[in-house]
């Protein structure tokens, strides 16, 4: 009853954003063709929209990095089989989301899909650009203060930070026994006011769109349909790397994982929701041959660490940014960029549009404006179905690499006793 519930809001969430960008892209074409008197008032109307959601979604990337991070870290404890397949398939979600990211930085430097978009620069565009030492970068990974990093929102610091914490948890005792359970409860509350936040996505992919649209006429559509097909293209992109390593491993009976992974990789499509998926994908990797105690323990941890999709999304995304905003960033200063990225993707489980959240995170620190968020926040569902998609087949593919490395992997359906 609970899924079916979920899987309804999601439905109806969908349809509202829907109806959104089309209502957008109506009056948005609208005041540009038969009203522009009106654009600057509809992009004034733009900005308020976009702000106003843009600063929710800000207000809660702090504590729900701290606690998801905290969480997912505490419950590792300190057994033999989680240190051992702990270890080895955090290695793996690395490895991935090294190779998900570069994919997604060559793809967008090759396509190059922000060329071509009008978008109005930040008058203080000239104080975001700043020399990148990476003496510094080594210097700023460490917070000074925690709760100076959350002020700034600084999503690295406050990863580096939640990573120490969670790693002391059960050297503590009875107290990081305590510490956990309080973590798991700010989680779970961060995910509920973020699903709230998210209640005003409709309204804010109304304002992107209508303001964008109003500002640069019919010439958007064609850069945002061009802009989905390079995203979709370099999506299927990785999906062929992650099914070739993924054969390497585990050898011919790839073909037949993939046809076990078929039907949740489509649920998470439609829905682009990965909670949506987690029962049936459980099931599924049963019927294949992985074990309950690997599949159970590998998805939670594939959930916070091994996001393919939204991390290829932030490398790529930050790119198209900087396109649009004729900012010029060295490969140097992009090869940071992943590193940074490798580390702020980590530790959000089940967040709504996680890679717009880290992503407005991680711009600024390299000159990047967060208004640029905007240009792309009215095709963010699209975007977010085909990331959610993908995130769900590396996820599957990992359980069934690690129940591969433990020798434990079976030809059929397993009934596995922890």
């Amino acid at each position: 009853m609970a899924a079916a519930t979920q899987f309804g809001n999601t439905r109806r969430r969908t349809y509202a954003i829907l109806v959104a960008l089309g209502l957008g892209i109506v009056c948005g074409l609208s005041i540009h063709v038969w009203a522009p008197a009106y654009i600057g008032a509809a992009e004034q109307a733009s900005t308020l929209l976009t702000g106003l959601f843009l600063r929710l979604i800000r207000m809660v990337i702090a504590p729900l990095v701290f606690a998801t991070l905290v969480s997912g870290i505490g419950k590792l404890g300190d057994d033999t089989l989680v240190l051992r397949v702990g270890g080895k398939v955090i290695l793996w979600f690395l490895a991935m989301s090294f190779i998900s990211l570069t994919i997604g930085l060559l793809a967008a430097n090759i396509l190059r899909p922000g060329a071509g978009f009008t978008a109005p620069l930040p008058a203080d565009i000239g104080s975001l650009r700043h020399a990148f030492q990476p003496v510094d970068f080594v210097l700023h990974i460490v917070p000074t203060s925690i709760l100076d990093a959350m002020s700034r929102n600084d999503i690295l610091q406050i990863v580096v930070f939640s990573v120490l914490f969670g790693v002391s948890l059960p050297a503590a005792g009875k107290a990081g026994k305590t510490m956990l359970s309080w973590s798991e409860e700010l989680a779970h509350i961060m995910l509920r006011m973020t699903d709230m936040v998210m209640v005003l996505a409709p309204i804010a992919v109304f304002g992107s769109i209508m303001g964008s649209l109003a500002h640069s006429g019919p010439e958007m559509m064609m850069h945002f349909g061009r802009f989905l097909l390079q995203f979709y293209g370099t999506i299927m992109t990785l999906w062929v790397v992650l099914t070739f390593i993924t054969f390497c491993v585990i050898g011919p009976r790839v073909k037949e994982l993939i046809q076990e992974l078929v039907q949740p990789v489509i649920l998470g499509f439609a829905t682009a929701s990965s909670e949506s998926v987690y029962p049936l994908l459980l099931e599924r990797l049963e019927n294949f041959g992985v074990p309950s105690r690997i599949a159970g323990f590998v998805l939670p941890l594939g959930y916070s660490f091994n996001l393919d999709g939204s991390i290829l999304f932030q490398s790529f995304g930050a790119i198209f940014i900087a396109q649009a905003y004729g900012i010029h960033l060295p490969w140097t200063q992009q090869a940071l960029m992943v590193l940074v990225m490798m580390l702020s993707s980590k530790g959000i489980a089940g967040v709504p549009r996680a890679s717009l959240v880290t992503l407005v995170a991680v711009l600024p620190q390299f000159g990047l404006p967060e208004a640029g968020i905007a240009l792309i926040l009215g095709i963010d569902h699209f975007l977010d179905m085909a990331r959610t998609a993908t995130n769900v087949l590396g996820n599957g593919y990992a359980a069934a690499v690690s129940a591969k490395w433990e020798g434990v992997l079976s030809e059929g359906p397993t009934e596995d006793v922890i």
